[in-house]
């Protein structure tokens, strides 16, 4: 590697790192690599191998993949036209999401669009953090645990993500929702 490429994975390295509130010396403990080998990659003074940025990268914990995607160190987008949010939803759900990397982020925003009748399936769904939202357009039945509620434009839902919890458009226009949820875990 040359060294170009040394100082933008130091710098994306050191970026991560910060981001996830780790010092250099905690990364090394975690990751089973001495104290200055951080330090000299973040510099930009050494060059590591595929498999010790790896081993580095899963102490975060962060793929090589979402390593390598994310934007340049000060770079961050702040920003987002429509066409720009990130599509993770599949078949009657459309999740667009804002931003395309959740790394080292404490909140996921989601514009969440149901097709009439879509579901998110009858086995409910469950993950670490809280999630809230408000209903722009249309009718959506929301379950959590064994309560029910069907919702429209206006009303909102807050609730802890660990609970068992199902989401399903009722009537026959498309709902459109505004979401967060805390950690980004959906």
């Amino acid at each position: 590697m040359n060294g170009c490429l040394n100082d933008e994975i130091g710098a994306r390295l050191r970026q991560v790192r910060q981001h996830n509130r780790l010092s250099q010396r905690a990364l090394a403990k975690r990751a089973g690599v001495v104290n200055s080998t951080i330090s000299l990659i973040e510099s930009g003074q050494t060059n590591p191998s595929v498999g010790a940025l790896k081993r580095i990268l899963d102490a975060i914990p962060i793929s090589v993949a979402d390593f390598f995607s994310l934007t340049d160190a000060g770079g961050e987008q702040i920003f987002f036209r429509n066409k720009e949010l990130t599509e993770i939803g599949k078949g009657g759900i459309s999740y667009l999401q804002i931003g395309n990397n959740m790394v080292g982020r404490s909140i996921q925003i989601l514009k969440e669009t149901y097709t009439p009748g879509s579901d998110t399936g009858k086995v409910r769904l469950t993950h670490a953090g809280e999630e809230g939202g408000i209903i722009i357009k249309g009718r959506l039945e929301i379950t959590v645990e064994d309560q029910r509620r069907v919702l429209g434009p206006g009303d909102a839902y807050y609730f802890s993500s660990r609970l068992p919890h199902r989401f399903r458009c009722i009537g026959g226009e498309p709902c459109e929702v505004v979401s967060a949820c805390s950690p980004p875990t959906f």
